[in-house]
């Protein structure tokens, strides 16, 4: 059963941003349906999906970490986690994490979704975790990666709204 669901995205996300908004919707939508939230912790996808999730009063747990010298988690996370580096700060959300919700991103975003991705892949992701890519940011990617390794793609779903990852998650669950 999926119970938390860890989401990665850009932390250069503002408000009024197409991407903000996107998460925010998320983060409510994933509340509203009984999921609780891991994520980053601070700016951008990571406050936005956490500010959604907070109005319809859900659960999120930030992952903090101590080598990027920050203060704290956003005012919206109810559980802060702070982990002391980079590797054990993404250790941490995929350990958390039943299902994985992936939009836009940089480098870090690109290195949560390949970490899950190859752990999945390597056959390393113990249960059946779903990895979702929200939204088209990644299309250019997957096919480069699947023109080398064709049947890495199965490890992915696709959903264009946040209310399809809701459907994806909950079909899952009735399986």
């Amino acid at each position: 059963m999926i119970k938390t669901v860890s989401v990665f995205g850009t932390g250069r996300a503002k408000a009024g941003d197409k991407s903000y908004a996107l998460a925010e919707e998320l983060g409510r939508l994933l509340a509203g349906a009984g999921f609780t939230i891991a994520n980053g912790g601070y700016g951008g996808i990571m406050e936005a999906s956490a500010k959604g999730a907070k109005q319809a009063a859900g659960e999120v747990i930030g992952v903090t970490c101590e080598a990027f010298g920050r203060s704290s988690a956003n005012k919206y996370v109810s559980r802060e986690i702070l982990t002391k580096s980079l590797n054990d700060r993404l250790d941490k959300l995929i350990a958390l994490g039943d299902a994985y919700v992936i939009l836009g991103g940089g480098t870090g975003t690109l290195l949560e979704l390949a970490m899950v991705w190859e752990l999945k892949n390597k056959g390393f992701l113990t249960g059946d975790k779903p990895i979702i890519l929200l939204g088209r940011f990644w299309d250019r990617l997957v096919d480069l990666i699947a023109d080398d390794d064709p049947a890495s793609r199965r490890y992915l779903s696709q959903a264009d709204e946040p209310k399809d990852v809701i459907e994806l998650l909950k079909k899952h669950n009735e399986h």
